[in-house]
This record gives C-alpha cells, sequence and structure tokens, in this order.
C-alpha cells in the first residue's frame, strides 16, 4: 500500500508575498506594518451563552467567552472573537486546533454544543503602525477612530470589496488582525500592498 502521509510542509497562503509585505514595512519608514500571521488555530465554537456549557467551557479554556457584541477577550495566547450570540471564533498558536476541540467538547459534555476547526478557511493579516487605521480606512466603511473602534473590539465587515473579521487588537501599538478567506488573500494583500503605497 503507497505511504499517502504529506511530506511537504504547508504553505501558507501568502508565502508568495512574504517580501513584498516586509518591502512596504520597510520602505514605510515605521509608518505601517504588513505581514502574514500564517496557521493560527481557528476555532468556531457554537452554544447556549446562557446554558450550562457556556461556564464549562469557560472554565477548560481559561478564557470567558465574550457576551458583549463585536468584543474580543484574550487570556495568554487564546483569543475569543464575538461573532455572534451563539457564535465564537477561538484564535491560538499555530498547532493547537485540535486540543481546543477536545477540551470544549470534553467540557460540555452531553450539552449541545458546536465545534468546527476553520483553521484552514481564512489566514491572518497583521496591520499595525501608526498610520495602520489610515490605511485600512482606504477601503473600510467602519468609524476606526479609536473611540469606536478600539482596542478590544472585531466586527465582520468588508475591507477592499472583501469580507473579512477585523480585530483592534488590545496591547499598545499592536495593531489589528485582519482575518481573510485563504482565496481572496491575494487580492486582499494586493489591495493593501497598493493603498500601502501612499506611506512608502
Amino acid at each position: 500500500m503507497a505511504d499517502t502521509a504529506l511530506t511537504a510542509p504547508p504553505r501558507s497562503p501568502l508565502a508568495h508575498a512574504a517580501g513584498r509585505l516586509a518591502a512596504a514595512t520597510r520602505t514605510s519608514g515605521g509608518a505601517i506594518r504588513l505581514a502574514e500571521l500564517p496557521f493560527l488555530a481557528q476555532v468556531n465554537v457554537r452554544l447556549d451563552a446562557k446554558g450550562p456549557a457556556a461556564d464549562a467551557v469557560a472554565l477548560a479554556l481559561g478564557l470567558q467567552l465574550p457576551l458583549e457584541p463585536d468584543t474580543v477577550v484574550r487570556s495568554g495566547e487564546l483569543t475569543a472573537l464575538w461573532l455572534g450570540p451563539d457564535e465564537w471564533l477561538l484564535v491560538g498558536p499555530p498547532g493547537t486546533q485540535r486540543a481546543l476541540e477536545g477540551r470544549i467538547r470534553a467540557a460540555a459534555g452531553e450539552e449541545p454544543v458546536s465545534v468546527t476547526d476553520v483553521s484552514a478557511q481564512r489566514t491572518v493579516l497583521l496591520v499595525a503602525g501608526p498610520r495602520a487605521r489610515d490605511l485600512l480606512a482606504h477601503g473600510c466603511s467602519l468609524d476606526l477612530h479609536p473611540r469606536a473602534f478600539g482596542p478590544g473590539r472585531c466586527a465582520q465587515t468588508a475591507l477592499g470589496r472583501t469580507q473579512v473579521v477585523l480585530v483592534s487588537r488590545d496591547e499598545a501599538r499592536a495593531g489589528f488582525w485582519v482575518l481573510v478567506r485563504s482565496s481572496f488573500a491575494g487580492y486582499l494583500t494586493d489591495w493593501l500592498l497598493d493603498a500601502a503605497t501612499e506611506y512608502v
């Protein structure tokens, strides 16, 4: 029987663009920073926010699922994004998706819960630097002023005509995560690089 195991290392959707992203970062003189954060674990969770599974899952993860719309909760290397009244996206370090799934399912027990590994569905672009908000505002209809979309906020929105999940990171000067479907990642990267020419 032939060995069907994968022998080649995985390739991120934007591996081909790493050099261009780094070049734009260098030539902006510190105004913007662009990079792919490849292979982050992404697990979609659906459960009753008021049911016993929510508390059990929060305890197992060491992280309370956010209940306020469009907010983010972070604990250590794990981030939970509110996507809907009964839906969250957990984002963690590469390779942790199976462990996250297992912990959630074990914690929920017999309670109804949906846990789906969507890590291969999207990649994550980092957009940071003093002009990051200005760059994103070129193609996003959200009010990105810190008073309206400050640290710890997230939104499902359009950027450059591409559906994304936009996250305002909670660390000082950490910038934004742009979670984009892998099939649109190349297009969105081209759009960002084009928009960034104003700062280079």
